[in-house]
C-alpha cells in the first residue's frame, strides 16, 4: 500500500496501492466474486458474495462474518464500469435481504487502475455526502478495514 489520505474538507478517503500485476489481473480480483471474497473485508471479517453484477445498474450484495459469527450485510449499486480500468458504486449497509438500510451512512466508491512506474496503481476513493457520514464511517474503522482488506490482494496476485 502506498498511501491512505483522509481529506475532511473534500469529504474523501483515498487509498492508493501499487501491484506487480497487470491491470487485467487486478481487475479480476473485483470481477470474480470468489476472488473478491478472499480480500474484501479485513481478515477477521471474511466476505461472502451473494449477488455479483458489475454492470451499470447492477448490484453486489454481500455479508462479512465476525469472529463471533455476526453477519454484517452490504450492498454496492453499480453506477459506472470501464473494464479493466474503473468501477464506481454507491456503497451502503444492507439488511439480510440485501436491501439498503436507510438510517446508515452511504458513500460513493471510485476505483481506478492505471500504469505507474511499471506497476498497476489502484486508487480507491470513497466520497461522502456529509461530514457526519464520513465521521461515522471512520469511527467504525473504515480506513483501517480498507487497509487490511487491500493488504490481502498481493497474496492473491502472487
Amino acid at each position: 500500500m502506498t498511501s491512505v489520505d483522509k481529506d475532511l474538507d473534500a469529504l474523501t478517503l483515498t487509498l492508493i496501492a501499487d501491484f506487480e500485476a497487470t491491470a487485467e489481473r487486478v481487475w479480476d480480483l473485483w470481477a470474480d466474486p470468489r476472488k473478491l471474497e478472499r480480500w474484501w473485508g479485513p481478515p477477521t471479517h471474511p466476505a461472502t458474495m451473494v449477488d455479483h453484477d458489475l454492470t451499470p445498474g447492477g448490484a453486489v450484495t454481500y455479508y462479512m462474518t465476525s469472529p463471533e459469527g455476526e453477519k454484517y450485510h452490504g450492498r454496492w449499486n453499480i453506477t459506472a464500469v470501464d473494464v479493466p480500468t474503473s468501477l464506481e458504486f454507491i456503497d451502503t449497509f444492507a439488511d439480510s435481504d440485501g436491501k439498503p438500510v436507510d438510517n446508515m451512512p452511504v458513500s460513493t466508491t471510485q476505483m481506478r487502475l492505471s500504469s505507474h512506474d511499471g506497476k498497476t496503481r489502484m486508487e480507491l476513493r470513497a466520497v461522502f455526502d456529509t461530514r457526519a457520514q464520513m465521521d461515522q464511517l471512520l469511527g467504525m474503522g473504515m480506513d483501517e478495514g480498507l487497509k487490511q482488506a487491500v493488504g490481502q490482494m498481493d497474496a492473491l496476485l502472487a
